[in-house]
């Protein structure tokens, strides 16, 4: 699988591969980053075994690389909805799903703290999760300082997570099918956890108190 993707993965461009799709899956939840990067990552520990022969991307980098996009897409996405306004509200109100979303996220964001900072980052695992955290931040106009810390800590968290299922599954079952195929089944059973977490608020019932 991997030598099908190797002029990719053994040239510089698969960086800026991985940066557009992590950029973009803000607003596109279908397009595949984390399965990108775990590709790379799993690369990466076949050429250090010597299963892949040609040169590939640094981790450190490949997880830089990552972090970044995605702030850089939540913090866009933020702005955009920010000074979306009323244009904003309509499109999300024709989609029941994304209305109770943000209700849930409006519910949390109220008790502020560490309760807010926690939904940014578990819902950066989560479908769509990181879409409706970013979009619902801007729509709800909160200041950034309360936003981009815990869009970083998201950022980290994800892409370390996303390189380290590729890399160590590349390590211990070899750069094939296999190792992959357990990778993205890892990375999929976190989002299902993160998206339980989030839809929790709701189960709870009303915030009570300020």
């Amino acid at each position: 699988m991997l030598e099908s993707v190797g002029s990719l993965t053994g040239s510089p461009w698969i960086y800026a591969a991985v940066a557009v799709s992590v950029l973009l899956d803000v607003f596109l939840p279908v397009l595949p980053s984390g399965v990108l990067v775990i590709t790379a990552a799993t690369a990466a520990a076949g050429s250090a075994t010597g299963a892949v022969p040609h040169a590939v991307p640094d981790i450190l980098l490949l997880t830089l690389c990552a972090a970044t996009a995605s702030v850089l897409g939540d913090l866009v996405a933020y702005r955009l909805a920010w000074r979306g306004g009323d244009r904003l509200d309509r499109a999300i109100a024709r989609s029941r799903r994304l209305t109770s979303a943000q209700e849930r996220l409006g519910e949390v964001l109220a008790r502020g703290g560490r309760a807010r900072g926690v939904l940014v980052v578990v819902a950066r695992f989560a479908p769509a999760g990181r879409s409706v955290v970013s979009l619902g931040a801007g729509a709800a106009h909160r200041r950034v300082r309360e936003f981009l810390p815990w869009s970083v800590l998201a950022g980290v968290a994800w892409a370390g997570y996303s390189v380290a299922l590729g890399y160590f599954g590349g390590q211990w079952l070899g750069a094939t099918w296999l190792a992959t195929g357990v990778s993205f089944g890892a990375l999929f059973a976190a989002g299902a956890g993160a998206a339980y977490l989030v839809r929790r608020p709701a189960v709870r019932g009303p915030v009570t108190g300020a």
